[in-house]
């Protein structure tokens, strides 16, 4: 019987690899998955660990505060930003156990993690919070601009952009001491592709993504299909959900020179982006969209979210806040 079991459970995990096989790659789940064309990134091998080669499932919800937006992780546990109560949920990675709820400001938004330390944006008070990850405790707050939004850390600087005030804030993540304030018109979010700061932002129709050198030194702006919000690197290119006439899209620039790669649509109001190691994710009003990175093509869409917005990437599953019911989700 045990020789049985051992073989039967071989069977399985060499059908199970051969799904990473091209051309013989298959999928499971309620979403059409399409094969990976030639040259697509590797699996996740930590994906394939957790025996997830089939596509995604929204397998399981906890409740946090009210409206929860940003997400970030530590590298153990999520932390998660409630709007409406001014604090923040850190939830364990593994189980999804509570492990505390902090105090910040106003209107928590954005979040990150620098190595240490949490960072949270104060959009009504003007401020970020940094609370040591390990217990939560507030170890200060920092006045930035006006009404910010969003946050990134370049490996010794958090950098902040200040929606209202079109700028960006870089302050040292030792100590919070601002080193420069630069502009970029109509600042809405920020990501790190370890050499520039990627900010998209302009008005009147006219929008861009603004490369920043990391003295804040602009180097370049490049055109883009609609009105920006969220953005992620993927290693290579930066993704960038933009909002258009009726639907919605995802903009691809080359990272090394702004190169516009194309545009695809995902149909719904995009928010914010995350990439997975493999495939890029963006949260809608009502769904959540992974979508393939070597061409844009759609391979999956999962809609029992209340109002997706913030998006995280653990190293396995991929975390969205439900803004809707106080909820966020693993997937």
């Amino acid at each position: 019987m045990k020789k049985r079991v051992a073989v039967s459970v071989s069977l399985l995990i060499v059908a199970a690899m051969a799904s990473f096989i091209p051309g013989r790659a298959q999928s499971a789940g309620t979403p059409v998955s399409q094969l990976p064309s030639n040259g697509a990134p590797p699996a996740n091998p930590l994906k394939v660990a957790l025996l997830k080669w089939y596509a995604a499932n929204t397998t399981t919800s906890f409740k946090v505060g009210k409206a929860p937006d940003g997400i970030a992780f530590d590298g153990e546990n999520m932390w998660v930003a409630n709007y409406v109560d001014g604090t923040v949920t850190k939830i364990h990675m593994s189980d999804g156990a509570n492990l505390g709820t902090f105090k910040v400001g106003q209107q928590p938004f954005g979040v990150a993690f620098d190595g240490a330390n949490i960072w949270v944006v104060n959009t009504l008070d003007n401020t970020v919070s940094k609370l040591r990850a390990r217990d939560g405790k507030n170890l200060g707050t920092f006045a930035v601009g006006k009404a910010p939004w969003q946050l990134a850390f370049d490996g010794a600087n958090m950098w902040v952009v200040n929606a209202q005030a079109g700028t960006v804030t870089k302050l040292r993540a030792s100590d919070g001491k601002i080193l420069g304030t630069f502009a970029v018109d109509g600042a809405r979010s920020i990501a790190f592709d370890g050499t520039y700061m990627w900010v998209p932002g302009g008005t009147g129709g006219a929008y861009t993504v603004t490369r920043l050198k990391l003295d804040g030194t602009n180097a370049g702006s490049f055109p883009l299909d609609g009105q920006p919000l969220g953005l992620a690197f993927d290693g290579a290119d930066i993704w960038v959900a933009v909002g258009q006439t009726g639907h919605g899209a995802l903009d691809k620039l080359r990272a090394s020179d702004g190169k516009f790669l194309g545009s695809f649509n995902i149909y719904g109001q995009p928010w914010f982006v995350a990439f997975d190691g493999v495939n890029i994710w963006v949260t809608e009003l009502t769904l959540v969209v992974e979508v393939r990175r070597s061409d844009g093509a759609v391979i999956g869409e999962f809609g029992n979210i209340n109002v997706p917005y913030g998006i995280a990437f653990d190293g396995a599953n991929i975390w969205v806040t439900g803004d809707g019911d106080g909820t966020v989700w693993k997937m």
